[in-house]
């Protein structure tokens, strides 16, 4: 679970995963949605250095924290290497990776991202966004893009390939947009799935965004 952003965008004075959501904080509702599925025995919450008290302050005593690095890819990393111990012994399979800023996710979703990865490696949700376009130079449109997901988390990967694929690209120095693309290139012999994510599935980036996260609670 990744809790270490900011709260620029969402106006926010500290770390937008600690803001009030229906009398809790988001994180909480993140973390709370894997803690109650029995088929995860570990969860792992990546922070800011200097915020372990806070987290903890949100989401209890059961996940286990650790500090994140400069960017997404080293705080997966960090997960990662805290869990590098029960993956070697195989006492850890599939690995899911979650954004604390999406507080929504359902039950349903995060089973299946698991069901895919566990049956074919990797797994990734997404909703379909028909009618874009790509942008040309100058400018320009070079017409419309047929196929396109907007991609969700949780992604989730087999356990090894995932914890190998983040050791490499450490050493080459390489950073991906998510957790897909690191696999894409340091493990392409494992399949992503396209799993249909869900519209409650929103990440919590704007100041709006709090107002439709606690509408869809209702």
């Amino acid at each position: 679970m990744l809790a270490g952003g900011s709260g620029t965008r969402v106006g926010a004075a500290g770390n937008k995963v600690h803001l009030p959501l229906r009398g809790r904080p988001m994180i909480a509702w993140s973390v709370a949605a894997f803690t109650a599925l029995p088929e995860f025995g570990t969860v792992v919450l990546v922070v800011r250095d200097g915020e372990q008290e806070l987290a903890r302050d949100a989401v209890g005593a059961g996940p286990k924290i650790v500090v994140g690095g400069a960017n997404r890819q080293e705080s997966e990393l960090a997960a990662l290497r805290a869990l590098a111990y029960a993956v070697l012994a195989e006492e850890i399979d599939t690995v899911l990776i979650h954004d604390g800023a999406r507080p929504l996710v359902g039950a349903a979703l995060i089973r299946e991202v698991l069901r895919i990865a566990r049956a074919d490696g990797g797994a990734v949700p997404g909703l379909p966004r028909p009618g874009l376009a790509v942008a040309g130079p100058d400018d320009t449109l070079a017409g419309p893009a047929d196929g396109l997901v907007a991609v969700q988390t949780p992604q989730g990967f087999r356990a090894r390939p995932l914890l190998d694929a983040y050791i490499a690209a450490a050493a080459d120095g390489f950073s991906g947009t998510d957790t897909a693309a690191c696999i894409a290139r340091y493990a392409p012999e494992i399949r992503i799935r396209w799993v249909p994510g869900s519209a409650r599935n929103i990440k919590v980036t704007y100041a709006h965004d709090l107002t439709v996260a606690e509408r869809l609670l209702d």
